[in-house]
C-alpha cells in the first residue's frame, strides 16, 4: 500500500519548524503518556512517598487503616480518534482549507506520533447514520486505512451526529482510552455535557476546534443554501460584526465547560499550524492534568 497521506503528514511536520517539530512533537508526546495507561491491580496500606491522590478513603474507612490502590502500566496506550463528519464538514476554514482536510491531517499526525511511540491507534465516526468503528491497531499501514476510507465517506448527504458517536463510546467500549475529539464549533456545540462528564470519568479527552470561515471576503459558497453569498450582506460591517460576537460567545461558553470538565481544546485552521498547535495542546493537557 502507498502511503499517500502518510507521506504528506510527514512532509508537514518537517515543514512546520525546520524539521525540528517532529522531535518536540514527539517528546511532547511521551512527556504526557508515559506511564499514563494504567489498570487497578489491588488494594495495600500507605507507606512514606506514596501519592494522596492513590488514597481509596472508602475502603480505609471501613478497615480503619490507610489503603492506597494499587495501579500496574499497561504496556500500550489506546488513542482512539473521534471523527466529526457531515456536509459542514466540507466547508472552508478561516484560512481557506476544506474542513475535512484539516481534520484528517490533524488526526493522521496524533495517530502517526501515537504509532512512533508503540501505542495502538482506532479511529470512529457518523456515516450516514452509522457508527463506523475501526479498531485499534498499530502500524502506519492501518493509519493509512483508516485516513482513506475517512476522506472516501459520504459527507455531502451524511447529517452527522457526533454526540450519537460519543454515547457510543461510553456505553461499548470500557477500556482506558486516550480520546481526540476533532470537530468544529457546531459539533462541539452540540456535545452534550452529560456525555463529556462520562467520557471523561472514564477517560482522558483532549479537543481539537477546525474554525470555519467567517462571512467576510468575496465569493464565500454557502454550503447548506448551496449557492454564493449576496457580496451585500459580506461587505455588512454590522452584520459582520454580529456574527463574531455570536461565534466569541458560543466558544467561551463551550470553553468553559471544557474546562469544569478537564478538557483542553485547540482551535486549527490550516495545515501548517497542525504540528505545533497539536503541541500545546498535549502541553495544556499534562499541566491540566497535574493540578
Amino acid at each position: 500500500m502507498r502511503l499517500k497521506y502518510i507521506n504528506q503528514i510527514q512532509a508537514n511536520i518537517s515543514i512546520a519548524s525546520h524539521k525540528k517539530t517532529t522531535n518536540f512533537l514527539d517528546g511532547t508526546y511521551k512527556s504526557v503518556y508515559r506511564g499514563k495507561s494504567m489498570n487497578f491491580e489491588n488494594l495495600r496500606e500507605y507507606v512514606i512517598n506514596d501519592d494522596v491522590k492513590d488514597i481509596d478513603w472508602k475502603a480505609s474507612s471501613r478497615s480503619g487503616t490507610i489503603l492506597v490502590k494499587q495501579f500496574i502500566a499497561e504496556k500500550k496506550h489506546n488513542i482512539m480518534l473521534v471523527m466529526d463528519t457531515g456536509k459542514k464538514m466540507t466547508a472552508d476554514t478561516s484560512a481557506n482549507f476544506p474542513k475535512k482536510e484539516i481534520a484528517l491531517f490533524t488526526a493522521g499526525t496524533i495517530g502517526y506520533i501515537a504509532i512512533k511511540n508503540g501505542d495502538y491507534i482506532g479511529m470512529m465516526y457518523n456515516n450516514n447514520n452509522k457508527i463506523n468503528y475501526k479498531p485499534f491497531k498499530y502500524n502506519l499501514y492501518n493509519l493509512e486505512e483508516y485516513l482513506t476510507e475517512y476522506e472516501k465517506s459520504n459527507f455531502l448527504d451524511n447529517s452527522s451526529n457526533l454526540n450519537e458517536t460519543l454515547n457510543y463510546i461510553i456505553k461499548n467500549i470500557k477500556k482506558k482510552m486516550i480520546i481526540f475529539i476533532i470537530t468544529d464549533l457546531e459539533g462541539l456545540n452540540n456535545i452534550t455535557t452529560k456525555s463529556l462528564k462520562a467520557l471523561r470519568e472514564a477517560h482522558d479527552v483532549l479537543l481539537v476546534n477546525i474554525e470555519d470561515a467567517y462571512m467576510t471576503g468575496e465569493n464565500l459558497f454557502d454550503i447548506d443554501e448551496e449557492n454564493y453569498i449576496p457580496s451585500v450582506l459580506l461587505q455588512d460591517n454590522k452584520l459582520n460584526e454580529i456574527e463574531h460576537e455570536i461565534r466569541h460567545d458560543i466558544l467561551n461558553k463551550n470553553k468553559k465547560r471544557l474546562k469544569k470538565n478537564k478538557i483542553e481544546m485547540i482551535t486549527i485552521n490550516d495545515k501548517i499550524s497542525i504540528p505545533l498547535k497539536l503541541i500545546e495542546l498535549l502541553e495544556s493537557h499534562k499541566y491540566a492534568s497535574n493540578n
